[in-house]
C-alpha cells in the first residue's frame, strides 16, 4: 500500500520503526501486540524502504509513555529525526510515541522541521503541509 506523501527524498533517509509496551507484565502477556508492533516493517516495505534502511528502536519496552524521562528510544528517536536521518516513523498508534503534549508536540515539530513522515496503522501523515 503505496502512500502520495512517500517522495524520494524520504526513501534516501530511513524509516524506523519505534516499539513500547507500558510496563513490563504486558511485555510478556501481550505478545500479540509486539507481533503487530515488529510487523511495521513490512508496512514500510510497502510504503517503498528497502529492508536495510528500516531500523527498530525497541529498548523503550517495559517503560510508560507518560514520560520521556526514561525513554532511551524515544530520545535517540528524537535526535535523529533532527539530524534528518529519518524519512518515517512507525508506530502501531502514536500513543505508543507520546502520551502527553509536552513530548508528542516536539516531536511533531522536528517532524514537520525536517520533513519526517509519521505512519500507522491507519495512514501516513505529513507534518509539514
Amino acid at each position: 500500500m503505496k502512500s502520495e506523501l512517500v517522495t524520494p527524498s524520504h526513501l534516501a533517509r530511513k524509516a524506523v520503526v519505534y516499539i513500547r509496551q507500558s510496563t513490563p507484565h504486558q511485555v510478556v502477556s501481550n505478545q500479540e501486540s509486539l507481533r503487530l508492533q515488529y510487523a511495521l516493517r513490512k508496512r514500510a516495505r510497502e510504503l517503498g524502504w528497502r529492508e536495510a534502511a528500516i531500523d527498530v528502536i525497541d529498548t523503550d519496552l517495559g517503560l510508560s509513555g507518560a514520560s520521556t524521562a526514561h525513554r532511551n528510544g524515544f530520545k535517540e528517536l528524537v535526535g535523529r529525526v533532527g539530524l534528518s536521518e529519518v524519512g518515517l516513523i512507525l508506530s502501531i498508534d502514536v500513543t505508543r510515541l507520546a502520551r502527553n503534549c509536552t513530548d508528542w508536540y516536539p516531536l511533531l515539530d522536528i517532524c514537520g522541521l525536517r520533513g519526517c513522515l509519521i505512519a500507522d496503522r491507519d495512514g501516513v501523515y505529513d507534518r509539514s503541509c
